[in-house]
């Protein structure tokens, strides 16, 4: 058991080694491998050389030392390493020293130099080194014989340009996977941005619905009960009546505070949104808080969408309660006029009487308030207008264009 735990912690570190690390070990093996190829000259194949390692004082050893050594920073300074790697194969390969795989470090140099470098530059670099070491070589080997051994010369040549290529593959294919990378991480991050950006305006819409059905049904209801207050003891069936209305009122409220937090919810059954096909319905609750109320409407050239019907039918819903909750007991008019392209609506009231049969209701101009901008904030999330103002002759005028098909927000 105890083995096998040192094992597998041994088999972690390797995997987990630096990379400076696995270069140490790198320029190890080629620094040893050189040497130990040219160890035996004068035995196999003929070579274009005139000499062993060890003359010169051991110089030909020295210099494959070097460049093998320079592997261990080939990732840290690539072009360093090519630059010692290449200079001591020309002094090496000038000086007539055998080849066999002494070239192995010069190699490793121009693979590093390619897929570790910065592109183009680095290609450049080594194109124009690969183009002196091929010359030197060429200069050192004229007067070699046998002739035959011109051979290895273009094999070193050959290898550099295979080593630059590979390295280079390499890093291209580096950089393809880094910019997949990059567009994925790029894209989950513009996805949790959508998501967020949906939140906020689920957030936003389920507190415009709820504004709008909450204000209305509450002005309703004050309505109601002060009617019901004024004339309990005098006119019982009228208390009767405005008590009945009052209990519609909240019922239908409660039905669609249900469908509107039922988005919050997984799997509830949830009752559509309310939309032009129940304006005469808001129109009879309206006249039960005494409005009196005319709906003028044109029959749609094209099938309206939900999200228009649904924003139509909140702007006059909250058109009808600013008028109940500021104004009280008047007339209003409410004007539809579906197009081709757009749906118009328009409501119209014709301000406080002076006398009437119910205690008007105190409060601010039908402009202040939060009312208006939510109905402003609808029209402009589907790309339209809405304007509210007092009219010259009395009374408050609200009206709004939502295009029919689908437009950017309005600024």
């Amino acid at each position: 058991m105890e083995l096998g735990a040192v094992s597998g912690q041994t088999s972690a570190w390797f995997s987990r080694r630096p990379a400076w690390f696995s270069d140490l070990l790198l320029a190890l093996f080629v620094t040893v491998i050189q040497i130990l190829s040219v160890a035996d000259y004068g035995v196999g194949l003929p070579e274009p050389v005139s000499r062993p390692v060890s003359d010169f004082g051991n110089a030909g050893y020295l210099l494959l030392v070097v460049s093998g050594v320079a592997v261990a920073a080939r990732r840290r300074w690539p072009v360093a390493v090519f630059a010692v790697t290449a200079l001591a194969s020309l002094v090496y390969f000038g000086l007539g020293f055998p080849d066999r795989l002494s070239y192995l470090g010069l190699f490793v140099a121009l693979y590093s130099l390619a897929a570790y470098g910065d592109g183009h530059r680095s290609l450049r670099i080594a194109a124009a080194g690969t183009t002196v070491l091929a010359v030197g070589w060429l200069l050192a080997a004229a007067d070699i014989e046998p002739r035959a051994a011109l051979g290895w010369v273009f094999f070193r040549i050959g290898g550099s340009v295979i080593s630059t290529t590979l390295g280079e593959s390499v890093r291209s294919r580096r950089v393809i996977a880094a910019d997949a990378q990059q567009r994925a991480e790029l894209a989950e991050r513009s996805r949790e941005e959508e998501a967020r950006a949906r939140v906020a305006a689920e957030r936003l819409r389920i507190a415009r619905e709820v504004h709008d059905t909450v204000a209305h049904a509450i002005a309703i209801i004050n309505v109601q009960s002060g009617v019901t207050a004024h004339v309990l003891d005098k006119r019982p069936e009228q208390a009767r009546e405005a008590l009945h209305t009052i209990e519609e009122t909240s019922s239908r409220a409660l039905l669609e505070m249900r469908a509107i937090l039922g988005v919050l919810r997984d799997g509830d059954e949830r009752e559509p949104y309310p939309g032009l096909d129940q304006i005469d319905e808001l129109a009879d609750k309206a006249r039960e808080a005494g409005l009196e109320i005319g709906v003028e409407r044109a029959s749609p050239v094209t099938p309206l969408p939900s999200a228009v019907g649904s924003a139509a039918y909140r702007i006059v819903q909250e058109s009808i309660t600013n008028v109940i909750r500021h104004v009280g007991p008047t007339r209003v008019t409410v004007v539809l006029q579906p197009g081709v392209d757009a749906l118009r609506v328009r409501v119209v009231d014709e301000g406080g009487r002076e006398a009437s049969s119910a205690p008007a209701r105190p409060g601010a101009s039908p402009a202040t308030g939060r009312g208006i901008t939510g109905m402003r904030e609808r029209c402009r999330l589907l790309g339209g207008e809405l304007d509210a103002k007092p009219r010259p002759e009395g009374g408050f005028e609200v009206t709004a264009h939502l295009p029919l098909a689908p437009v950017g927000p309005a600024s």
